[in-house]
């Protein structure tokens, strides 16, 4: 299969060449991988020529402005810059992130998921962080859900959701779409992918109410908002956090901000939430 990678990447001199070292040293190594330098300030920009000059398979665009360091937009509009350089000739297309050291068989790993079973739109290992000397798994989140840092898609399921939305909640938005679409997401619990770097590590104050306000374009209704954000907020060890969630859903609401899926959409996205919270519920 062939296997094109994006890798947004902001100042990430500290850690790009990891990256970029074991995706080379890949056991089936990927077609093409584009590094998408969003005007760092660092010597991002000079690592990826250096690895540019050395391997055919990598090329580096440095972006257009795509503003304040938010989660989601930015690196997204990134993504999608560094996308629209490429042809379309790749049967899986990634989003990793460029703080990540990923074992030599990931790629095969999930490329195999796909080959075997068809229904696979989505898959993907998990993030571990280094505490104590010591590797852990980064527990942010359900292990049926593929992390923003290490997203990697079937073509077909790519298209069907209409590609990855330019806000935060996009790495929750497209596994909902994807099932919507009657796509499976694949999580590899053998894969375990090094975050060199914690998740939210950079995110400005600016951010601190986005959380909420992708519950609200999501269509989540408050009932599963209050849920997700108590959830969220525990598993960050960040108990206050729960009142900045809130009053970001509130603040989006009063806004009227756009929604990021249709109607029928959010109905199915509300069925599939309550039918999770229920399963827990019962176990």
């Amino acid at each position: 299969m062939r296997v094109y990678i994006i890798i947004p990447a902001y100042n990430e001199e500290k850690y790009l060449s990891a990256t970029l070292d074991s995706l080379i040293n890949q056991t089936a190594p990927a077609s093409n991988i584009v590094i998408a330098d969003d005007n760092s300030t660092d010597n991002t920009a000079t690592i990826c020529k250096s690895y540019v000059e050395k391997h055919p398979n990598i090329s580096y665009i440095k972006t257009s402005e795509t503003g304040d360091h938010l989660p989601g937009s930015k690196v997204i509009n990134a993504f999608y810059q560094a996308y629209n350089s490429i042809d379309q000739e790749y049967d899986i297309i990634c989003k990793f992130d460029a703080d990540l050291i990923f074992p030599s068989d990931y790629l095969k790993t999930i490329c195999t998921a796909f080959t075997e079973d068809p229904a696979v739109g989505m898959a993907g290992g998990f993030c571990y962080i280094q505490k104590n000397d010591t590797w852990v798994l980064e527990n942010l989140t359900n292990k049926d859900h593929i992390r923003g840092a290490l997203k990697a898609y079937r073509k077909s399921c790519f298209e069907a959701i209409g590609g990855l939305k330019t806000a935060m909640g996009w790495d929750t938005v497209d596994e909902l779409l994807a099932q919507y679409h009657q796509w499976s997401i694949k999580t590899i619990e053998t894969l375990h992918v090094k975050h060199l770097k914690p998740t939210g590590h950079t995110y400005t104050a600016k951010a601190r109410y986005k959380q909420g306000e992708a519950f609200y374009k999501m269509r989540y209704g408050f009932i599963i908002t209050v849920i997700a954000s108590i959830k969220l907020a525990l598993l960050k060890k960040k108990p206050l956090l729960f009142f900045d969630y809130i009053i970001g859903f509130f603040k989006a609401k009063q806004h009227k901000c756009s929604y990021l899926v249709s109607k029928k959409e959010g109905a199915y996205i509300r069925s599939l939430r309550w039918k999770k919270i229920k399963e827990k519920i019962l176990r």
